[in-house]
C-alpha cells in the first residue's frame, strides 16, 4: 500500500527534530553536547563512553520526570576520571537545577555557570546574562567554538620606524602621518570579541585536570 503523501511529509519534518545534536570534539578527549530538550538530546549511542564531556543545558526547561531522566543519565556517564562538566544558569529549569545540587548528585559532576539567587554552581563564572546569551546564540548560528573561547591578544609591532615616530613631536611628522594619527585617536574602540566565558572555563578546567594527571 502506498504511503499517503501527508504522512511521508510529516515523517520528513519530524525526523530532524527528534535527532540528537551532534557531539562536537573540543580536543584532547573532551566532547561538547548542546541540549535543547530533555531527555531526547542526551547521547545514548556510546559516543561519550570513556572520556570527559561538556553538557550544555543552559536555557533548558523541564519538570520532575525530566530532571529524573537527567540525573539517571549523569549517574551513568559521570565518574572520577570521566567527569561531566555541566553548563547551567539561572534560566535553566528549577527542577533540573535541583537535581544537580542535591546530596545524591553524581560523582564526577562539575556544574559551571554564572552564580545567581537560587543557583550556586560548583565553579562560578563572571559573565553578564546578556553577554552569555549572545555567545550562546552565536554558537547556535554556526560560529566556530574556537572563536568563542579564545581571546584575541593584539600586540602592536614595535619596529624602529614606529618607535622613532613615537618620540618625534607632531610638527616633525608629515601631513599624512599627522592626519592619520589624529583620525586614529578619534576612532571609537572596536567592540570586544564575543567570548562564552562559561564554556571557556569548562575547557580550561579539563586542560588543568589533564595537566595534573587526574584524567
Amino acid at each position: 500500500m502506498r504511503v499517503p503523501f501527508a504522512l511521508f511529509l510529516a515523517s520528513l519534518l519530524a525526523g530532524p527534530a527528534l535527532a540528537a545534536p551532534p557531539v562536537r570534539d573540543l580536543g584532547l578527549g573532551l566532547s561538547y553536547v548542546r541540549v535543547h530538550s530533555l531527555p531526547g538530546d542526551l547521547p545514548s549511542d556510546g559516543s561519550l563512553s570513556g572520556h570527559a564531556c561538556v553538557l550544555d543545558i543552559r536555557y533548558v526547561q523541564g519538570g520532575g520526570a525530566t530532571a529524573g531522566a537527567l540525573a539517571s543519565w549523569l549517574s551513568t556517564h559521570c565518574g572520577p576520571r570521566t567527569p561531566v562538566l555541566l553548563l547551567a544558569n539561572a534560566s535553566t529549569g528549577r527542577d533540573l537545577l535541583a537535581a544537580l545540587q542535591g546530596p545524591g548528585a553524581a560523582p564526577g559532576l562539575v556544574v559551571l555557570g554564572a552564580a545567581a539567587p537560587g543557583f550556586q554552581p560548583d565553579v562560578a563564572v563572571a559573565i553578564p546574562p546578556g553577554a552569555e546569551r549572545r555567545a550562546y546564540d552565536a554558537l547556535e548560528r554556526g560560529t566556530p567554538v574556537d572563536s568563542l573561547v579564545t581571546e584575541r591578544v593584539d600586540k602592536p609591532r614595535n619596529d624602529e620606524a614606529m618607535l622613532a615616530r613615537e618620540h618625534l613631536p607632531d610638527s616633525a611628522l608629515g601631513e599624512d602621518e599627522g592626519g592619520t594619527q589624529a583620525e586614529q585617536a578619534g576612532r571609537p574602540e572596536p567592540p570586544p570579541p564575543l567570548i562564552d566565558a562559561v564554556l571557556q572555563r569548562a575547557i580550561q578546567l579539563h586542560r588543568a585536570l589533564l595537566a595534573l594527571k587526574r584524567l
